[in-house]
């Protein structure tokens, strides 16, 4: 059990049967009347966020959210199959638990599995990752005054915007929490 007046950003607890992390906290005095805590607090398993006000003294029941690092092996369908790089214990998982920007993992790449009491609620992809650019138009000389970009396809099937300069067979660094290209790795 961990009391309000211990929360900090980061503490995961079990509340009416949800598992709440809190983002933010206030410790409130005012000038008559009890303290209180002003919290923010994010559903981890659904990602809404509430906002509430706790008495300090009040008791909630910690919660332990793990994170085990994992290997993406293939997909059949509708499940796809992860390895636990400790027991080589291979576990499927329903795409519906997957975020959109798991788009940019291929295959022998390692993610972060998030569960709570054996149940899998979220899978991470690494943040930066590396892909090559399958498909996309040709820039034209003359094109970049603006600062332009253009549509590429990568490796995994994912679509990003890119700058003119780059070609088929290049290899990109993608940050995969934003979809966004970072910087052209090599030239091939």
């Amino acid at each position: 059990m961990i009391s309000a007046g211990d929360f900090r950003n980061g503490v995961t607890f079990e509340e009416d049967g949800q598992v709440l992390q809190v983002v933010e906290f206030q410790h409130v005095k005012p000038g008559k009347g009890a303290a209180f805590v002003r919290t923010k607090l994010r559903n981890v398993i659904t990602g809404s966020v509430i906002e509430k006000t706790y008495n300090p003294t009040a008791k909630v029941q910690q919660a332990y959210v793990e994170r085990k690092d994992m290997q993406y092996l293939y997909n059949d369908g509708d499940l796809y199959y992860f390895m636990d790089l400790e027991s080589f214990e291979q576990i499927p998982i329903s795409a519906d638990k997957l975020s959109d920007n798991f788009k940019f993992v291929k295959e022998n790449v390692n993610c972060k599995i998030v569960s709570y009491k054996g149940n899998v609620f979220a899978v991470e992809p690494p943040i930066f990752v590396e892909l090559e650019v399958t498909e996309t138009e040709p820039g034209f000389k003359g094109d970049t005054a603006t600062g332009a970009s253009k549509p590429a396809t990568l490796e995994t099937g994912a679509e990003i915007k890119v700058p003119l300069f780059i070609n088929i067979g290049d290899v990109l660094k993608i940050d995969t929490r934003t979809s966004e290209y970072l910087e052209r790795v090599t030239n091939k």
